[in-house]
């Protein structure tokens, strides 16, 4: 009797009509692993991927000075990496925190989108901090692989741009936003959004860290004012500009 052999037609399962096989794949292979796991709750940051570490963007700006060169770029480099510093700094106290809360290593675990920047910072504070954590990736021309601070087997790359958004929200206790880009607009958009709509019926708190860059960025007080945001919708929303601040609302929000 011959060996009966797997017949693997990789045309069709790149086709139109297997998008749904595709999609129902990429679910349950995440899902299975997060239950192995027994990864049971999150808490998610989000942010720019263009930060840098501190110490990176300090060499950067002394290289920039020696060349002559980029000087200002590489000024905002190192400006903006406080935030990739607190990121780190509030991951690390979260996962102690949580450990301390439950005693488990599979609550409360930070989770990101796995590229580099704030995303990173997160991860390694976790990782740091002795703690699982995840990374929700996605290929994209800026983000090829997932940052290297990510528990082995939680470590994920996604097709689908909307089931990785599913799986950075599903299980969120927390989500905490960094200053970011349009990437980061619009996952704040959407979770505000599924809140507001009641899609999100936990009280999973919501925190903009870095008050000048948000307000900057969007005109809270107008929104309200225009009555096209409620005062209680905005209230959704902490705003924070340090870290203890952020530490002390989420871990009295946190349910």
């Amino acid at each position: 009797m011959k060996d009966d052999k797997t017949i693997i037609d990789s045309h069709f399962l790149k086709s139109h009509e297997a998008r749904s096989v595709r999609i129902l794949a990429e679910y349950e292979k995440v899902n299975s692993e997060l239950e192995k796991h027994k990864i049971t709750s999150t808490l998610t940051f989000f942010g720019s991927a263009r930060f840098l570490p501190k110490d990176e963007a300090e060499n950067a700006l002394m290289d920039a000075k020696k060349n002559n060169k980029n000087i200002k770029e590489a000024e905002v480099d190192l400006e903006n990496s406080k935030y990739y510093e607190e990121a780190r700094a509030l991951s690390f106290k979260l996962t102690e925190w949580a450990h301390q809360k439950s005693k488990k290593r599979n609550q409360l675990v930070v989770a990101t989108g796995a590229g580099p920047g704030i995303m990173e910072a997160a991860n390694r504070g976790a990782n740091e901090a002795g703690g699982k954590t995840i990374g929700f990736g996605i290929k994209l021309p800026q983000e090829q692989i997932n940052n290297k601070y990510i528990t082995p087997g939680l470590s994920f790359q996604f097709y689908y741009f909307f089931m990785r958004k599913l799986f950075l929200t599903y299980m969120a206790k927390a989500t905490i936003m960094f200053p970011g880009g349009i990437g980061t607009i619009d996952e704040l958009s959407e979770i505000w959004t599924l809140k507001q709509t009641e899609r999100i019926q936990s009280p999973m708190p919501i925190v903009l860290v870095g008050k000048s860059y948000w307000n900057k960025l969007i005109n809270f007080n107008m929104l309200v004012e225009k009555k096209v945001v409620s005062q209680e919708e905005l209230d959704m929303v902490h705003m924070s500009d340090s870290i203890e601040d952020a530490f002390n609302y989420l871990t009295k929000e946190i349910k």
